[in-house]
């Protein structure tokens, strides 16, 4: 492996045989999908412009025809929609031009896209950055591109219920729970990759459950279950699981006894360049001084001191 390859997070074979597995019973889970594509279309429909040829990169076998269904003004906004997913198995439950792929190795031509729309797949990638690169460059000028991803605070109970459960039974502690990114880390690695006015914002939601092993039943039916390459290979005990439950119904239960479980949905967009798009003023170029647009009077560092 090169020395500037991308540290491999996730077992990528892993995460497509997760979601291959819940291709048929996603549609009893997928709540936080469609709140992420009703999100991504909202967003849509701000925009002043249509677009030709769209692609949704993970929606699950039934993205696009949720977007229809939740946010029509949304879809209608392309001319054009191919779905696609890490899973064949999901894939092919789409109704309309469908590709199983994946998102580290896009096989699109430069500029093959007017839009390009990411429900709740690309936290499952190694290579984010490089991810994002390739989404540009398939890009047209000025295309655009909106995604939501599953943030780093996500499932916060659980993972401290499982440590605290591990250590009591074992003494040590192993990463159990996918660690992913934030909503500034996506700022920054949009900016990196090349896509102009870059973009992001949190979606923070609380769901209760009876228990944890409802949480747990509802992960694997999203098909977002912990993907960790470095995971323990000795599969955990039901007693560590058992235990988990218990800590979690003890710290993060309400008074009914339900439990509390947080989901952090971060929603990041920008443009592909194109020399008519706006960009920020040279630093010192402003023609009005700030104190006159607020209307007070200017102070200097020294009178300020010797107040």
């Amino acid at each position: 492996m090169s020395s500037n390859a991308p540290p491999r997070l996730f077992d990528r074979a892993l995460v497509r045989q997760h979601r291959s597995r819940s291709a048929c019973s996603l549609a009893e889970h997928d709540f936080l999908l469609k709140r992420a594509i009703e999100d991504i279309g909202d967003r849509l429909v701000t925009i002043t412009r249509d677009f030709g040829r769209a692609l949704m990169l993970g929606g699950g076998g039934n993205g696009v025809a949720l977007m229809k269904e939740l946010v029509p003004e949304a879809h209608a906004k392309a001319g054009i929609w191919i779905e696609s997913d890490l899973s064949p198995d999901r894939a092919l439950k789409a109704d309309g031009i469908a590709l199983a792929l994946d998102e580290e190795a896009l096989p699109f031509a430069d500029e093959s896209f007017e839009l390009i729309v990411s429900p709740l797949a690309l936290h499952w990638t190694n290579d984010l950055p490089g991810a994002l690169i390739q989404i540009n460059r398939a890009l047209t000028p000025d295309g655009f591109f909106t995604a939501a991803l599953i943030g780093g605070a996500s499932l916060n109970e659980l993972r401290q219920s499982l440590m605290a459960a591990e250590s009591e039974l074992t003494g040590g502690v192993s990463a159990r729970v996918s660690p992913f990114a934030d909503a500034q880390d996506l700022s920054g690695l949009l900016q990196r990759a090349g896509f102009a006015l870059p973009v992001s914002d949190v979606d923070r939601v609380t769901v209760r459950y009876g228990n944890a092993f409802v949480l747990m039943k509802d992960l694997r039916g999203m098909g977002e279950t912990s993907a960790l390459a470095s995971r323990p290979r000795k599969p955990a005990t039901r007693s560590l699981f058992v235990k988990a439950a218990q800590i979690y119904a003890e710290r993060f239960a309400d008074p009914d006894g339900r439990i509390r479980a947080s989901f952090e949905i971060i929603h990041a967009g920008g443009w592909a360049p194109h020399p008519g798009q706006p960009r920020p003023k040279r630093p010192g170029s402003a023609t009005v001084r700030l104190a006159d647009a607020l209307g007070v009077k200017e102070q200097s560092a020294g009178e300020k001191a010797g107040r």
